[in-house]
């Protein structure tokens, strides 16, 4: 019987196709930098200005890249599965956005976003923040950070998501390591609601054996296959 609920989580792997450096590389560093460093509600509040323009330069970076055939092919999913269906995506670039996908929640934040931590206020937005822009909404300068989920830090709509994977006939996971939570536990969640789960990695992750189906292989080949395979 095919599926008629399908939630697909998609990691870093699916945007390394497109140029966009993996969150922490073989040294363990990102883009040069300690996690520690650039990525903690500590860091920010060490060294706001290291912080700043870390963000600034991956926001501006987003517009040398374009989406590749896995956003596309989730895109191409998207418009056209009858049933229900929820793109997670752990990545905080907008390559899903720019394919079209529609049914998607960015659970780690986005960069084209800030986020006013005097009025909790969310905005689009496209240029840097290390100048202390006002916030657009009540108007105080130096308030805005982006708008991204750094570790020790809740990530967004897990009530909605859990929900989804409680709810799923068919789990995919895409390019993800399955080392970081609670990520790496929506297989568990989708498994014991009785889901096929499937996943499609470069390499083995650290939660391939939880799953029925570990495809390996680059995303740009097998995310079209597998989307092929579920149209029909």
């Amino acid at each position: 019987m095919p599926p008629r609920r399908i939630v697909i989580l998609t990691g870093a792997g699916v945007s390394a196709e497109s140029g966009v450096p993996t969150f922490r590389g073989p040294d363990g560093l990102w883009e040069g930098h300690r996690v520690e460093d650039v990525a903690t509600p500590q860091a920010f509040r060490r060294d706001p200005v290291l912080v700043q323009r870390f963000y600034d330069a991956r926001r501006a970076a987003l517009a040398a890249v374009q989406p590749n055939a896995a956003h596309r092919a989730l895109a191409r999913l998207d418009a056209l599965w009858p049933g229900e269906l929820l793109l997670v995506t752990q990545n905080v670039d907008d390559l899903h956005d720019r394919a079209g996908s529609a049914r998607m929640l960015h659970m780690h934040g986005e960069l084209k976003s800030a986020w006013c931590t005097a009025c909790d206020r969310r905005h689009p937005w496209e240029g840097g923040l290390l100048d202390a822009p006002p916030c657009p909404a009540c108007g105080l300068a130096g308030h805005l950070r982006p708008d991204i989920v750094w570790f020790g830090e809740m990530p967004y709509h897990m009530d909605r998501i859990e929900a989804a994977l409680l709810a799923a006939d068919l789990f995919v996971s895409i390019g993800t390591s399955g080392n970081v939570y609670p990520a790496a536990g929506f297989v568990d969640l989708a498994r014991h609601a009785g889901a096929r789960c499937i996943e499609l990695n470069l390499d083995p992750s650290m939660t391939s054996g939880r799953f029925h189906d570990s495809r390996l292989g680059p995303a740009g080949a097998l995310v079209p296959q597998l989307v092929d395979e579920l149209l029909g």
